[in-house]
């Protein structure tokens, strides 16, 4: 039996993600949006390249969230970027809506599917879907943490020649400013970064990486990333379906994990056929830890902020 995946918002993240999880045989594909046509029209338009691309998964559009129904993962892209002039609890209040009417019809539809946020502000949006559904913790995440790692990855590569395949590192915290590239565990092949890397050129990648969306939308003037988002989920979709027991960091809602409580935050975890199967609460030094519980505390207050409107 295939497996079913639905994203909601057929914008380029959601598009692409759809094509990735198809292409790869991942499973069949609901693509979801509320304008008429589009989700349709992008869904045939990937059909047609079966044959091509040599994929037997159907993909199917639509603007009724019943035909979510029975999905084993369920992404979420739907909402509205950031434009030049919003704050950021602009965009909270906004997206918090859309995210709130769509939960409702997950929680509707597909009450034992695995929810996926990777609508911004992420973590805020991905505590409030885990709010509003009501699932068991360990179902509803974010995207945050695998992207900006990637990033982080390849400038790492771009700066010491080495093949980004031998680099290792992870990226945690909120998906946003204050985010972490975690010097303790960045490494390439086992030897420590700096080996390879100066203090000055690392701390200029670490904030390059923090820049890392802000930059690609400085350079197509409109729109936003969307291959290595889509990427980044397709491969939290794999680990899932695939029950591949993988180790990467997602925006998890922490219990008391890093002395943290009551919010997701980018975090290692294992993601096998239930989810997040388990939170790797790992050596931090002083100064990691500190930043991260930082990075919670702004998410927290975001979300607490969300919460007042």
């Amino acid at each position: 039996m295939k497996h079913k995946v639905s994203v909601i918002g057929s914008g380029f993240v959601g598009t692409m993600t759809a094509q990735k999880v198809v292409e790869k045989g991942l499973a069949d594909v609901v693509l979801v949006d509320i304008v008429n046509g589009l989700p349709q029209g992008k869904a045939l338009d990937i059909s047609q390249a079966s044959s091509l691309e040599g994929f037997d998964c159907a993909i199917e559009g639509t603007n009724d969230f019943s035909d979510i129904r029975d999905s084993d993962i369920i992404v979420v892209t739907a909402g509205l970027p950031r434009t030049p002039g919003m704050t950021r609890e602009d965009l909270a209040a906004k997206n918090g809506g859309i995210i709130r009417s769509v939960v409702e019809e997950i929680k509707t539809q597909a009450p034992a599917a695995i929810i996926i946020i990777v609508t911004n502000p992420l973590d805020v949006m991905a505590h409030l879907a885990w709010e509003v559904s009501g699932f068991p913790a360990a179902r509803v995440m974010g995207m945050g943490g695998i992207l900006d790692t990637a990033r982080y990855i390849y400038f790492l590569s771009q700066e010491t020649g080495i093949s980004a395949r031998d680099i290792q590192a992870m990226v945690l915290g909120s998906h946003g400013d204050t985010m972490i590239p975690v010097e303790s565990f960045t490494r390439v092949r086992g030897i420590p970064i700096r080996y390879f890397v100066g203090e000055e050129r690392l701390q200029a990648i670490t904030e390059r990486t923090k820049n890392g969306g802000a930059e690609i939308v400085s350079l197509l003037k409109t729109g936003s990333a969307w291959h290595a988002p889509a990427a980044s989920v397709t491969a939290m979709i794999e680990a899932i379906l695939q029950d591949r027991k993988t180790l990467v960091p997602v925006s998890a809602c922490l219990n008391g994990e890093y002395g943290i409580e009551g919010i997701h935050i980018g975090v290692p975890v294992i993601l096998g056929s239930s989810g997040i199967e388990r939170i790797c609460e790992v050596s931090l030094t002083d100064l990691e830890l500190s930043e991260l519980k930082h990075s919670a505390e702004v998410a927290r207050t975001s979300f607490q902020g969300l919460k007042r409107l």
